[in-house]
């Protein structure tokens, strides 16, 4: 469960990091607005790979589509393309 603290929590910040676990972030306002969090680093970790493993299958999704609208290259072709960049 999440937890909403005011900034001005962290003059005691032991206090704050202790209600800081996996699945439970401390969320901190400033003037009444959310502004930061702070979140236990396992659980960080998990957020960027499943972020990244997003970022990857909406390109992927876009090459999809792409092949789709515009017809896929054929094998010879791509193969050809990479033998000449690394030559």
């Amino acid at each position: 469960m999440a937890k909403i603290s005011p900034v001005s929590d962290l003059r005691n910040y032991n206090k704050v990091l202790e209600e800081v676990s996996v699945g439970s972030p401390v969320y901190l306002t400033v003037n009444g607005r959310g502004k930061y969090i702070i979140r236990d680093i396992a659980e960080d970790e998990e957020y960027e790979r499943t972020k990244a493993a997003l970022r990857l299958m909406c390109e992927l999704n876009e090459g999809r589509k792409s092949g789709e609208e515009d017809g896929y290259i054929s094998e010879k072709s791509v193969r050809e393309y990479f033998r000449g960049r690394t030559e």
